[in-house]
Formats: C-alpha cells, structure tokens, sequence
C-alpha cells in the first residue's frame, strides 16, 4: 500500500530451508510477534520494547511497531533502536486509528508469518505487562487458538483505571456475555491477545478486507465477534493492567466508544 512504509533489519528470519516435499531441514520453532500499534507513544515506546525483548519464552521473538503517523518522536526512537532488537517498523504516511494499525499488523504477520507461529497484540503505552506472553503461550501450545489476558480471571489486577473506563468495560463484558456470548471468554475489549497463526489466516480469509472494519477501539471487539463463527477454542490468562504507568492522556473517547460499542452489539445480534 502507498501509505505504508515498512522498515525490517537486513538479517531477518523469514527465509527457512526446505528440501524434498515442503519438509524442513531442521526443526522449526515457532516464532512468536509481537504487534504494537503506536501513536505518539515516545515516552513508553522503549521501555516497553526492551521489556519484551527480555520476555522469557522458547521462540523466537520479532517485535512489529506500527507507527499510526506519530506527530512526536516515536518514530525517531524506534529508528534509533532498531539495530538493538528484533525489531520491524511498519509506517502510516496519514493516521488510520487504532483499526488501521490493526489491520497493519495482521497483514504483516499473515504475509511474514508462518502456520506454527503466534501473534501477541498489545498497547504500546506501556500498560499491559510483557510478562503475561509466557502464560499465554502456554495456552496456545495446549491447543487454544486465541488467548485473551483477562481482567476478570481470578488474580487480576487493574491499578489506575479511571471510573468511567471502568463502567464501559464492565457493562460491555456483560451486554455482549448476554447477547453474543463466546465460550471461555469474559474480557471482550481488551486488545491483549495472543493469535494462532492458522486461525487468524483462516479468518482473514473468510471476511477479507472487512476483517478489520470497525473504527476506533470498538474493532478488538469485532474482531473477536467476527471469530466466534468459527470453531475456534478461545481462553483467557489472568492480566496486571498498569494505567497508572500511562505517560500521556487516554485516546479513548468513552461516550463515543460506548456508542460505536452499543451500536456494534446490535448489527451482530440482529443484523449479522
């Protein structure tokens, strides 16, 4: 796409051997992504990239920062950075919102990826803790095709959360838990997901370029609805959400999200 610029260190893992009828050389691991949409996120951008980097997990890593046009020095930091880490910018020339950056870093890990690997979307504000990906992998590698980390698991933590987030958030688990409930899931707005790689392809695949097509922070939520038409195995992992760690203001409009949410639930309940 003309609006995307994409920025990968020149020795990257994407190229695998492979002799005889597509069998491999050697045993491939999975690999696991990281996907990160950012805006203006200069003050948590590092921090939370070396975090990551130092996650303790069995596969390879590749961190994929999509920058949504940031107006402050993200994007700076992350070029300064990227020779230090396993690391791949993809670049908005004009912000797309949360949903373009998310279909960015779907498209890039479905044309990067391979069948066995993972994908880990996370906020690039520094509030979902990095130390949570092992245990989402663990259920991953027991069969589970999509892995939520969860405010409403037993051991959960939300510290500095403002109210008002907080009612949107119990209210939406609740409406959609009623209308359009799916198995193993409670948290059905949190963007801290871990993806297998085969189910997200087979869901690309199905709904096209209308995979990702809500806007704002009401598209993790359709994307979830969206996967329920399959016969996915989803879970969730208990999550810390640190608020109080944000360096800058929300980009959430509440009384907007909470309209495209309420106006979501009822085209998939009544519409389809």
């Amino acid at each position: 796409m003309a609006d995307i610029l994409e920025s990968r260190p020149a020795t990257d893992f994407d190229h695998r051997e492979q002799f005889g009828k597509g069998f491999s050389r050697h045993p491939v691991t999975p690999k696991l992504w990281v996907v990160l949409p950012a805006y203006n996120e200069q003050d948590a951008i590092e921090k939370l990239i070396l975090k990551i980097a130092n996650v303790d997990v069995k596969n390879d890593i590749r961190i994929v920062v999509v920058d949504d046009a940031s107006t402050d020095d993200t994007l700076k930091i992350l070029r300064r950075i990227q020779d230090s880490y396993p690391l791949s910018i993809v670049q908005h020339r004009q912000n797309q919102g949360l949903a373009g950056a998310i279909r960015t870093g779907f498209s890039y890990f479905l044309k990067h990826g391979s069948p066995n690997d993972v994908m880990v979307t996370m906020d690039a504000d520094d509030t979902h803790s990095p130390a949570t990906i092992p245990q989402m992998l663990v259920k991953i590698d027991e069969g589970y095709d999509v892995v939520i980390a969860s405010r409403y698991q037993a051991g959960s933590r939300t510290i500095g959360v403002p109210f008002n987030r907080q009612v949107l958030t119990w209210l939406a688990r609740w409406m959609f838990k009623i209308v359009t409930p799916i198995s193993g899931v409670r948290d059905y707005t949190c963007g801290f997901r871990a993806y297998r790689f085969s189910a997200m392809d087979k869901a690309s695949k199905y709904y096209g370029d209308k995979f990702v097509s809500e806007k704002g922070f009401s598209c993790m939520v359709d994307v979830l609805l969206k996967m329920r038409r399959f016969d996915f195995v989803m879970g969730e992992v208990a999550m810390l959400l640190r608020y109080d760690q944000k360096a800058g203001p929300s980009k959430m409009k509440v009384a907007k999200t909470s309209l495209q949410t309420l106006k979501l639930l009822f085209r998939r309940r009544f519409v389809g």
